[in-house]
């Protein structure tokens, strides 16, 4: 469909029209016959002399051409644009955050694959949030992996496959053996302040307890809370580990809490799977959709049209003039 940016400029279509009636014609000098006996001639007809011009009657073609370049120019000032079909746009109205743990205790194998071969945690978690992100088409993926550091190893994306694969290389060890469980969530934390969503969400994934973050992991879920971000903590491996190795559910309850999310406990696989199941469910998928149509300007096309039409016509004059001169 063809639209005017400016239709308000068609107004100018008569100006021709005005500046015809309003003033006067063109004239060209021309000279005159010469002779001695003038002031008898005027005297004997009684007539005022007056400088002599000649009023240039354009021709036929001239009459045609005129008004049609005239409405290029104003079809062209007016701006024409082509306006395609409606596209519309859907954004993700949610960005989501994957905290990993993969400190030395993630190598513990109590879980199992769907064969019934023993897996080491990592390789659970890996089986189960590959599939999650798989699903979370039109959110915003992020992914920080934490050990004795925290590294943000996918900021938010869209790019699932790059996130799935980026997780997938991810090896137990490679960011230390410690847990720095608050440094994890304060990294979290400053990554979504680049986030112009209102819906933030973070999923913690770690087996272990806090071993001496800068920041205690209460007072990272405190901040947490303050800039809207829910965390959902899910706690890995079996909840009867003593030692460096046991679980703190007290605090990741209390981190949960802290910013209305959820404590899950993943024991084993099946029970990882129901977890997201349930995620899915607290956090159901929102879009933000805007339309537009795209516009291209045409405004070259009458102008193209104007210059072949003049100069089309003045080639012709030229032709018929060198014509006219050959007879002679």
């Amino acid at each position: 469909m063809i639209e005017f940016a400016r239709p308000y400029l068609f107004v100018l279509m008569p100006l021709p029209l005005l500046v015809w009636w309003l003033s006067p014609p063109y004239t060209t000098p021309q000279e005159g016959l010469q002779v001695p006996f003038f002031q008898d001639i005027v005297k004997l007809t009684g007539k005022t002399p007056n400088r002599g011009a000649t009023v240039l009657q354009p021709n036929w073609l001239q009459k045609l051409l005129v008004p049609i370049c005239w409405l290029l120019v104003v079809i062209a000032i007016a701006q024409p644009q082509w306006l395609g079909e409606p596209i519309t746009q859907v954004q993700s109205a949610r960005d989501l955050m994957l905290l990993v743990d993969l400190s030395q205790s993630m190598e513990a194998k109590d879980f199992q694959d769907q064969q019934g071969n023993k897996i080491d945690r990592l390789e659970a978690v890996k089986l189960v949030v590959d599939d999650f992100i798989e699903r979370r088409e039109g959110d915003r993926i992020g992914l920080i992996l934490f050990g004795t550091k925290a590294y943000l190893q996918v900021p938010f994306t869209q790019d699932l496959e790059t996130a799935r694969f980026l997780l997938d290389e991810a090896q137990i060890g490679m960011a230390g053996a410690q847990t720095m469980l608050g440094d994890a969530i304060g990294l979290a934390i400053q990554t979504f302040e680049d986030s112009k969503t209102e819906n933030r969400v973070l999923i913690l994934l770690t087996d272990g307890n806090d071993t001496g973050s800068q920041v205690p992991p209460d007072q990272a879920a405190k901040f947490a809370a303050q800039r809207n971000i829910v965390i959902y903590t899910i706690a890995i491996g079996n909840p009867e580990t003593e030692g460096t190795e046991k679980i703190d559910e007290e605090t990741l309850q209390l981190i949960a809490d802290q910013t209305g999310g959820q404590f899950f406990r993943g024991s084993d696989r099946q029970g990882l799977i129901q977890i997201y199941d349930i995620l899915d469910q607290l956090e159901p998928q929102e879009f933000n959709s805007r339309s537009y149509q795209p516009r291209r300007d045409l405004f070259y096309v009458p102008v193209a049209l104007f210059l072949l039409i003049a100069l089309s016509y003045h080639l012709v004059m030229s032709v018929k003039s060198l014509k006219s001169q050959e007879k002679f």
